[in-house]
C-alpha cells in the first residue's frame, strides 16, 4: 500500500486562502509554494526568473548593495527548467541552486529570499513567461494574504545589475504616483568594458539605438502608449496584475504582451530616476530579445551596417494619429498616404470605429476607445505593413539623425553619441 501524503494545516490553511483569490483560483499555474510567514510591512517583491544563468549571485550582491527602503522587499528566484532540458543545463540549473544556497549563508542581507526549483516544466510552455508567471503568482499570493492589493510586483533578470537607489526610487515613484498601476524602469545596457568582444558591444549599441528610437518615433507621432516594454525592468501593483489576467506563458515577448494590457488600463509611468543595467550576452533561448538580437548582429558580415525602420513611417503615423478628431467627424475618412489607406483595410479599421462611435458620446470617449482599439500591436502591425510594401529599412545612423533633427539636435555621426543622446531625450521626455 502507498504511504499516505498528510498536508499540514498551515499548508491546508494557504490553499483555503489561495482558492478565495478570484485571480489565482482562475489563472494561478500551480498552488503557493512559500510557507514562511509574510511581514505586514512587505510592500515589494522581486521576481527573478533563472535558466542556465551562470552568475545570478552578481544580481543578488547588486541587490544587498542597494539602499535600504522604509518597507519590506522581498526576492522569489524562480530556477526553471523544462522536462526536457538537456544535461548541461540541468547540471548549470542545480548548481544555480547550490550558489544561491551558499550565498545566503554567507552574506548579511536585508531582505528575505524564496528560491523556487522547478525543474520539470511542461515542454510545452516552459520558458521566460511560464516562470515569470510562477513568481509573479506566488507574490500575489503574499501579498493577498496581508491583504495589500497595492503591493509591487518588481521584475528584473537573473543576468542583471541595478543602481544603488534602485528601491529607494521605486519607492518614492510609486508614493508620488498613488494612481499609476505600474510603471516601466530606465535600463541602459553596458557598452563598454572586458566581459565581451568589442563587436558584442558594437552589437548592444545598436540593438539599444534600435530600441529606443523606435519608441522614441511612436512619441513623436503622438502615440499614447510610448513605453518601453523591457522584461527586467518593469514593476506592477498586484491588484492591477491580477485585473489584467496575470502574466502569460509565451516563451518570448511575454513582457511586451503583458505590459500593454497593464499600459491600457491607463495612467501607466516611467520611471528614469533609477536603472537596471541588462547583459549585453548572447543568447538562443528566446526567437527575439536582446541575446537574440546580438547573436544574429555577429552573425553578419558588416558590423557597420543595422537597419532599422524608416523614419517615413513615424512621419505617417503622426498624420494618422492627429487625423483622430476628423475621424470621428466624418462618416468616412480616406488619408492621403496609400500605405494609411492599404493597412487599414487590411484590420476591417472603418468598420471598427463605427462600431466605437455606436457605442461612445462625445470625442474625448471616442479618442479613450479609438487608442484601446489602434494600440501598440496595431501599430505594429502598420509599422511592418508599411515597412514591407513602403518605406524599406534603412541604416540605423541615418535614421536616428532624421528622428533628433525634430529635437533640434544637429547630426551626430557616433552610434555610441546617439544612444547616449537618446537615453537623454527618454529621460527628460
Amino acid at each position: 500500500m502507498s504511504p499516505i501524503n498528510f498536508i499540514d494545516e498551515k499548508e491546508l490553511n494557504n490553499l483555503v486562502k489561495y482558492m478565495h483569490n478570484q485571480y489565482l483560483s482562475k489563472y494561478g499555474f500551480k498552488p503557493p509554494q512559500v510557507n514562511k510567514e509574510v511581514s505586514k510591512s512587505l510592500h515589494f517583491i522581486v521576481v527573478i526568473p533563472c535558466f542556465n544563468e551562470p552568475d545570478i549571485i552578481s544580481t543578488l550582491d547588486s541587490l544587498k548593495g542597494c539602499v535600504k527602503p522604509n518597507r519590506e522587499v522581498e526576492v522569489i528566484i524562480v530556477v526553471n527548467q523544462s522536462e526536457n532540458v538537456p544535461k548541461s543545463i540541468d547540471e548549470r540549473n542545480k548548481q544555480t541552486v547550490k550558489d544561491i544556497h551558499e550565498w545566503q549563508e554567507n552574506n548579511t542581507f536585508w531582505f528575505s529570499i524564496h528560491l523556487l526549483y522547478e525543474d520539470s516544466l511542461p515542454k510545452k510552455h516552459a520558458g521566460v513567461g511560464l516562470a515569470r508567471k510562477i513568481g509573479m503568482d506566488e507574490a500575489v499570493f503574499r501579498f493577498h494574504q496581508i491583504d495589500n492589493d497595492q503591493g509591487i510586483i518588481v521584475c528584473l533578470d537573473a543576468d542583471c545589475t541595478v543602481a544603488p537607489n534602485y528601491f529607494q526610487e521605486i519607492e518614492q515613484h510609486f508614493e508620488d504616483h498613488p494612481k499609476t498601476p505600474g510603471c516601466a524602469i530606465h535600463y541602459e545596457h553596458p557598452l563598454q568594458g572586458n566581459d565581451f568582444s568589442t563587436e558584442n558591444y558594437t552589437g548592444i549599441i545598436n540593438y539599444e539605438l534600435f530600441l529606443r528610437y523606435y519608441n522614441l518615433g511612436l512619441s513623436f507621432a503622438g502615440f499614447p502608449y510610448a513605453y518601453h516594454t523591457v522584461g527586467s525592468s518593469m514593476a506592477v501593483r498586484s491588484y492591477a496584475y491580477q485585473k489584467q489576467g496575470g502574466m502569460n506563458k509565451r516563451k518570448a515577448g511575454e513582457d511586451f504582451y503583458f505590459l500593454h494590457k497593464i499600459i491600457k488600463l491607463g495612467g501607466f509611468t516611467t520611471l528614469n530616476k533609477t536603472v537596471v543595467y541588462p547583459s549585453a550576452r548572447t543568447s538562443e533561448r528566446v526567437p527575439f530579445g536582446t541575446g537574440k538580437a546580438i547573436n544574429d548582429f555577429l552573425q553578419q558580415l558588416d558590423y557597420n551596417y543595422y537597419s532599422t525602420y524608416d523614419f517615413e513611417i513615424f512621419k505617417t503615423l503622426k498624420r494618422f494619429v492627429q487625423a483622430c478628431e476628423e475621424i470621428y467627424e466624418n462618416e468616412t475618412y480616406v488619408f492621403e498616404d496609400e500605405s494609411l489607406n492599404q493597412s487599414l483595410t487590411e484590420i476591417s479599421f472603418q468598420s471598427s470605429i463605427n462600431e466605437i462611435k455606436r457605442n461612445t458620446v462625445g470625442f474625448d470617449s471616442f479618442k479613450k476607445r479609438f487608442f484601446q482599439y489602434f494600440d501598440a500591436f496595431k501599430v505594429l502591425k502598420f509599422v511592418h505593413f508599411a515597412r514591407d510594401n513602403f518605406y524599406p529599412n534603412q541604416e540605423i545612423k541615418d535614421q536616428v539623425n532624421l528622428l533628433l533633427s525634430v529635437y533640434g539636435i544637429n547630426t551626430i555621426n557616433d552610434k555610441k553619441e546617439q544612444l547616449i543622446k537618446l537615453r537623454e531625450l527618454e529621460k527628460h521626455d
